[in-house]
């Protein structure tokens, strides 16, 4: 019986693992964006207290476009590698009202940094004192925001050749 048991357990979990991505809510709740954004938040988090240095892209060090970069493209975003202005440049916009979704890629200090959102209070990226990091939306980082752009959905080439 407890074979059996084992059985099905696996083989659910293959079912839910080898799932396509869809835009529809799943029998358990979760939508396709939930499930990115799981995944989008462990590869952030597997980079997280990595040091800060300038041009980085990873794997050992990072800058904040190389962090922004690594995360999207370990998440089956591609875009080219490139600045947070030309990043800023490239993403289409977040939606309005919708600024602060989990994954969305925000923009600060005239659009020379960049970092992805967690939620309305917190956001990760790479800070130049500390290297990969979770920092809060206060009042030092809020009044240097610039905009927010939306990361693609997974599947979506925007590299240009």
């Amino acid at each position: 019986m407890k074979i059996f048991g084992f059985l099905v357990l696996l083989i659910a979990l293959i079912l839910c693992l080898s799932k396509p991505a869809v835009s529809i809510t799943t029998d358990t709740g979760a939508t396709q964006s939930e499930a990115f954004w799981y995944r989008f938040q462990t590869t952030i988090e597997s980079h997280l207290d990595r040091p800060y240095v300038w041009g980085a892209s990873g794997l050992k060090s990072f800058d904040c476009s190389g962090f922004v970069w690594r995360v999207m493209s370990e998440s089956g975003v591609f875009i080219k590698r490139t600045t947070a202005r030309k990043l800023y440049l490239s993403l289409p916009a977040a939606e309005k009202g919708q600024e602060y979704m989990p994954g969305n890629v925000v923009f600060f200090d005239d659009l020379k940094h960049c970092g992805i959102v967690s939620n309305a209070q917190i956001f990760y990226h790479a800070k130049s004192s500390k290297g990969t990091t979770l920092d809060r939306f206060d009042p030092y980082w809020r009044q240097k925001v610039i905009g927010f752009r939306a990361v693609p959905v997974p599947g979506i080439n925007l590299e240009k050749s």
